[in-house]
């Protein structure tokens, strides 16, 4: 199941519930959110899918209300998807959304090609911000963070080798003639 910060909802706001409903990839463990303990929004998200099930003729008025007991008493996620587990709606989680600072750390290692060396520095700062983040929050990108740390640091490396040759050149330009 899950249920964060910015699952499903642009600027914050209410996620909305999401269990894994057994689906084949997806099992509780593999979440690691089982034995998470859930919030009264999770709560109410699961007994709206209730409600909705009992509407469309999915629940009887008995079932209904034995869900609806075990969901207001769950405190996992795992109590919580046992009970709407079976309901449409309770599918399998939203795959992890791509950090923001892997996609501007990997867009400034590309931009080195058209801005050169502006954009080295915001490519390794980015990418190893990004790569923190997401050890911390799971998100995807990792990837691409790496990516552009990569491409940031090569930019580097040809700014370097360009300064150095532009000093031997001088050097040898003063001494030789």
């Amino acid at each position: 199941m899950t249920v964060g910060p910015d699952d499903g909802v642009a600027g914050g706001g209410s996620p909305g519930y999401r269990g894994t409903g057994g689906s084949p990839g997806h099992s509780l463990a593999a979440s690691g959110r089982a034995q998470m303990r859930v919030s009264t929004m999770d709560r109410d998200h699961a007994v709206d899918l209730l409600a909705r099930a009992f509407a469309e003729g999915r629940l009887s008025q008995d079932e209904h209300g034995a869900r609806l007991n075990r969901a207001m008493a769950a405190m996992t996620f795992a109590e919580l998807d046992a009970v709407v587990a079976d309901l449409p709606g309770s599918g399998a989680p939203a795959p992890p959304k791509t950090n923001q600072m892997a996609i501007a750390s990997f867009v400034c290692g590309v931009g080195q090609v058209a801005l050169g060396p502006l954009v080295t520095i915001p490519a390794i700062v980015c990418g190893h911000v990004g790569r923190r983040q997401i050890r911390r929050t799971g998100e995807s990108g990792a990837g691409m963070a790496l990516a552009g740390m990569i491409l940031g640091y090569a930019g580097a490396a040809v700014v370097v080798l360009a300064i150095l040759t532009i000093v031997f050149v001088f050097l040898a330009l003063a001494h030789g003639g």
